[in-house]
């Protein structure tokens, strides 16, 4: 989506394609790695590996089974699913996971954009994982072009400030946000840690440059 794209019509079918390209990749990591790595902690606070997983897999099979209690993904209702999974194996949370990340993307589209930032979601926490084991690609690899794609719409959907991004890693500026009378804030730096700004996920160690916004404005899931 580049900045001469003022108007983006929602892909109904995108959310769920991230989701499944996400899982070619992430499920056989999961499944090559020993079981003590999974206790290593992530950027969520009190969270490690496992913790994640689990609340990935159960957020995701929620969505298939369309079960949104009143509290439904608050702090509260993440902390009671992955309790719930505390006695389950590592293979059975990744068996879970992979249905999830298979069987959402039909629910996702039929939705409306209601659940889209779902799909963003769990694609930002398989980069959570990256990131915890000093894998590449976190926040970024193979599937960051339609994670970029998924991002303009939620950030215009949802209203968000305008952004004009220029980004080291492609061609075309992307504009993000709902456009307005004003002139929009500007990021220049890589596709990785504009992910980051809208994730809320640490910026330790980055560079880049914004002006017109701050990082608590960017943020999808503060």
């Amino acid at each position: 989506m580049t900045a001469a794209d003022t108007h983006p019509v929602r892909d109904p079918e995108l959310p769920g394609r991230l989701l499944a390209a996400e899982r070619d990749v992430l499920i056989p990591l999961l499944r090559g790695r020993p079981e003590h790595d999974f206790e290593v902690r992530t950027c969520c606070p009190g969270w490690t590996v496992r913790h994640l997983l689990a609340h990935c897999s159960a957020a995701l099979s929620r969505v298939v089974e369309s079960r949104y209690e009143e509290d439904v993904f608050s702090p509260a209702a993440n902390d009671r699913d992955i309790a719930e999974r505390s006695g389950r194996s590592l293979a059975e949370i990744v068996d879970e996971l992979e249905r999830g990340m298979t069987d959402a993307g039909p629910v996702i589209a039929k939705a409306g954009g209601a659940l889209d930032g779902i799909g963003l979601g769990e694609w930002v926490h398989a980069g959570d994982v990256r990131d915890a084991w000093g894998e590449p690609g976190a926040y970024a690899g193979a599937q960051v072009g339609p994670a970029l794609d998924l991002l303009v719409w939620i950030t215009r959907d949802r209203g968000r400030p305008a952004l004009h991004a220029d980004l080291d890693d492609l061609d075309e500026p992307l504009l993000l946000g709902a456009p307005s009378g004003d002139r929009p804030a500007r990021y220049i730096g890589d596709a990785a840690t504009l992910v980051r700004l809208h994730a809320g996920r640490p910026l330790a160690g980055t560079r880049y440059e914004l002006a017109g916004a701050t990082e608590a404005e960017l943020d999808l899931f503060g």
